[in-house]
């Protein structure tokens, strides 16, 4: 949590060992003892915040048995989450890849690849049988990119007289979905 705090506030480049080390209340050589360098601090925040999000998936892929109704509660969770834990949000989401994968075996890189190959299963789910790999595929980057965009921009302009956040998020949700289901 103080990783994150410090990331946040003083991007990836104003972050040091010694802050982090600082803030937690142990030294630098002792952060050492379990992380090389920042790199892998961030690589560590941004596979937890994976990891939650994996796990809500395959959760709601286990109980769930209607396709539309799975995907909307996986968008739903997603922004939940961004909405949650904005710090975690805001690193594995908003901070630039090389910060973040700086190892190319690193686990955030598998789980987030895991995160996102389970959401485009979901959104293959939801479509008719009939359905392209290539238009699922379009249709679940879109599907991301706008969740993505509604978290980051109420998250990044709380000055704004926003409408109230459920009521933005179903209307989202309604609006995507609903266009979902003419493809």
């Amino acid at each position: 949590a103080a990783a994150e705090q410090i990331f946040v506030a003083e991007g990836y480049e104003g972050a040091t060992i010694r802050k982090i080390a600082d803030a937690v209340g142990v030294s630098s050589t002792a952060l050492y003892l379990h992380f090389r360098d920042k790199s892998e601090i961030l690589n560590e925040i941004c596979q937890h915040a994976f990891s939650i999000l994996l796990a809500r998936c395959q959760e709601l892929a286990e109980t769930e048995t209607d396709p539309l109704v799975r995907l909307r509660k996986l968008l739903r969770s997603y922004v939940s989450f961004g909405f949650e834990n904005t710090n975690a949000y805001r690193l594995a989401f908003m901070t630039p890849v090389g910060q973040i994968y700086a190892d190319e075996k690193g686990l955030a890189r598998v789980v987030a690849a895991d995160l996102y190959a389970s959401f485009e299963k979901g959104v293959e789910q939801a479509l008719p049988p009939q359905h392209d790999l290539q238009r699922a595929r379009v249709l679940a980057q879109i599907l991301w990119a706008s969740t993505h965009g509604l978290v980051s921009i109420v998250m990044m302009k709380p000055h704004l007289d926003w409408a109230d956040r459920d009521d933005l998020i179903e209307t989202q949700l309604d609006i995507l979905l609903k266009a979902l289901e003419t493809q």
